[in-house]
């Protein structure tokens, strides 16, 4: 069978939610079921900290219990050598009464019994406690998982808003007038005072636009980067006339559409790129704000040195000159001047590469294709994408032309054998390579990082920040452990995984982990090769392999504490990912990250590129088992997942499960130690 993805299923619930049933797809509607998720999550906190503390204190009363039983075991052994000694004693007297000795011990038997029975009923309520923690748990995640996957809804949704803002339509309605020069002639007088109408329209239209912006205090602020332009539909001359003074007064009516350079709309929002890559369908219409599509502006009057300096504004990004707006060539000019001669001039970028970057002048302007009109003169051009090198070029633009891009894919790390000496400050990769494995590991030097939620954007069990250190370089598998892999432990051993015996795997639906018996590491509920990720294992089925493994290299391997898990993550780095603050696009496969397995499935380990000491997926693709300490209930997985929301792959995410927990978004990955 195969899973539905977490994406389409919680976009279902919310069309079916009777509190926004008109229109789900709203930014309002995505804020209300925002609140309220996040209050079911807030209350969910609340439940489980209760459960907590009532579980410390069985814990608590269970000590007393096991300690109270020393001392009746200790009082039920005495009583029998006192009774004893009584019996002794009365052979040789008779009439000697012993019954206070015998109903000492009577009593010590019923109460170490009764103890006995109380310590059973406790464990009892301990481990019906420990299931509903668990549950509850597990809950969190799911109502996390979904708060955080609304969160990037809204952000398209807000991107959507705000570019439908920028693309209306209408018309407005100029007066203006300008002194003809004794030089010019009077068509020559009408012709420069229609085109400056014109010019005064186009301002004022994008003056409207910016007033009516919803976000518009967000959006303002940053008006010289919003690269917002006009084009002019139709005009035509309502009236017009000269006076005797020289002036020439004419009254235009102008239909115009606004257009937006939409890789900045993200930067005006202050959103990751990622949510300008590419857009659905336009949103609904409540969007559109209350104004109307006609404008009067009999009022406004402008100088010829105010029209000249004001209507082709410049403005500045990364210190270059971007133009704020533009006027285009109008569909209908009755009888406006010919505006074929523009300062601004048409490029068109295009690569070899899918889902690259293009910066012009150290400004993003998206991915190719791309076309844009840009000033005349000199442009420095750059299209990046991660694992190839950058393209540059200085571009001395004269008229309008076409780039074609070539890049070239940079070359992978060499793989070379371990050496008996490993040196802290290198990270090599080497291969165990025996008859029934050939898994990859990198050496991950010693060191000291800052473990935790660095950047202020985690959960409260990421914090506080401590810093840590690593004494001794250790060895760790650079991919996650595969089907393959795993299906050779299981025909050496004939192993039986826990959801093989027992209730099966668990997946999403409609937000929920839902237990299918027919789910397991064979059979994940989506289509996988022998170099996917092993998923729908429990925490004891991932030590059975790793096990197995020692036994098989003569090396000892073991799942990855904590501290060891998130700095071999981090390599380095103190950034959400390895690449940054931002989860990008098709840099990983997560929820909602742009890559072909999102929110479909896991992706075959190693598909992306690594970090920098040589560790593949350690953002998303399956969360990854960490080691528990001794006593331990409960145990940790990091990383993320391919149904896991962004915010959730960050390198210092922590989710608690219970060791038998399995589902078909979690796998896991050893370390040698030395």
């Amino acid at each position: 069978m195969r899973i539905a993805p977490l994406s389409l299923l919680i976009s279902v619930s919310l069309l079916a939610s009777s509190a926004f049933a008109q229109d789900t797809a709203t930014v309002t509607g995505i804020e209300s079921e925002i609140s309220k998720k996040q209050a079911e999550y807030d209350n969910s906190t609340l439940i489980l900290e209760k459960h907590l503390k009532e579980e410390s204190q069985l814990q608590k009363q269970l000590e007393l219990l096991r300690a109270r039983s020393a001392e009746l075991d200790k009082e039920k052994n005495q009583a029998l050598d006192a009774m004893n000694e009584m019996y002794r004693r009365l052979i040789d007297d008779p009439t000697l009464d012993i019954s206070n000795a015998q109903t000492r011990y009577q009593k010590a038997v019923v109460d170490h019994k009764q103890n006995k029975d109380d310590i059973s009923m406790q464990l009892a309520a301990i481990a019906s406690h420990r299931k509903d923690i668990e549950q509850i748990r597990v809950a969190k995640h799911t109502q996390l998982n979904t708060l955080e996957s609304l969160k990037e809804q809204l952000a398209t949704a807000r991107v959507e808003r705000l570019r439908n803002e920028f693309t209306r339509e209408g018309t407005l309605e100029v007066n203006h007038t300008i002194n003809c020069k004794r030089t010019e002639t009077l068509a020559a007088c009408e012709q420069r005072g229609q085109q400056m109408g014109l010019q005064k329209a186009t301002k004022r239209f994008v003056d409207q636009i910016f007033a009516n912006l919803t976000e518009e205090r967000l959006v303002e602020p940053k008006r010289n980067l919003a690269g917002a332009q006009v084009k002019i539909l139709s005009s035509h001359v309502v009236n017009s006339a000269f006076s005797g003074q020289g002036n020439y007064n004419v009254n235009l009516s102008v239909t115009m559409r606004g257009d937006v350079n939409s890789s900045r709309l993200c930067s005006l929002l202050n959103l990751d790129n990622r949510f300008c890559a590419d857009y659905g369908s336009p949103l609904a219409g409540n969007y559109q704000p209350n104004y109307t599509t006609t404008y009067s502006d009999s009022q406004l009057t402008f100088s010829d040195s105010q029209d000249n300096s004001q209507v082709v504004s410049v403005s500045r990004m990364s210190e270059q000159p971007v133009s704020d707006y533009s006027v285009k060539k109008p569909v209908r000019v009755e009888p406006l001047p010919d505006l074929k001669k523009s300062k601004m001039v048409e490029l068109t970028l295009r690569s070899n590469v899918y889902d690259d970057e293009v910066f012009i002048d150290g400004v993003s302007f998206g991915s190719t294709k791309l076309t844009t009109s840009l000033p005349r003169g000199f442009h420095d051009i750059e299209i990046r994408k991660r694992g190839y090198k950058s393209y540059k070029a200085r571009l001395d633009l004269r008229k309008a032309q076409t780039i074609s891009a070539k890049l070239v894919k940079e070359p992978e790390p060499i793989v070379a054998a371990v050496v008996a000496t490993e040196q802290p400050t290198a990270a090599p990769v080497a291969s165990i390579v025996n008859k029934t494995n050939t898994a990859s590991i990198v050496v991950i030097p010693a060191g000291t990082f800052k473990m935790g939620d660095i950047n202020g954007n985690g959960l409260a069990n990421e914090r506080p920040v401590v810093e840590k250190t690593i004494a001794n370089s250790f060895a760790m598998q650079s991919k996650e452990v595969s089907v393959g892999e795993y299906e050779q432990f299981v025909a050496n051993t004939g192993y039986k995984t826990e959801a093989e015996k027992n209730r099966g795997c668990a997946y999403y639906l409609n937000g929920e982990p839902v237990w299918e018996a027919t789910l397991n590491w064979r059979n994940p509920g989506f289509e996988q090769d022998s170099d996917f990720p092993a998923v729908c294992l429990t925490y004891n089925d991932a030590k059975a392999y790793a096990d197995w493994l020692s036994g098989q290299t003569g090396q000892l391997f073991r799942l990855p504490n904590e501290v060891e898990w998130e700095y071999a993550a981090r390599a380095g780095k103190e950034t959400e990912y390895p690449w940054g603050n931002e989860i990008g696009k098709n840099l990983a496969n997560c929820g909602w990250c742009g890559s072909e397995w999102s929110n479909k499935s896991a992706a075959p380990t190693g598909s992306f590129s690594p970090n920098a000491f040589g560790l593949y997926d350690t953002v998303g693709n399956v969360w990854e088992w960490t080691n528990k300490k001794p006593g331990q209930s409960d145990v940790t997985v990091r990383g993320g997942a391919w149904n896991f929301a962004p915010s959730l792959a960050r390198v210092s995410t922590r989710l608690i499960l219970a060791p038998d927990f399995r589902a078909n978004y979690i796998g896991f990955r050893l370390v040698r130690e030395r």
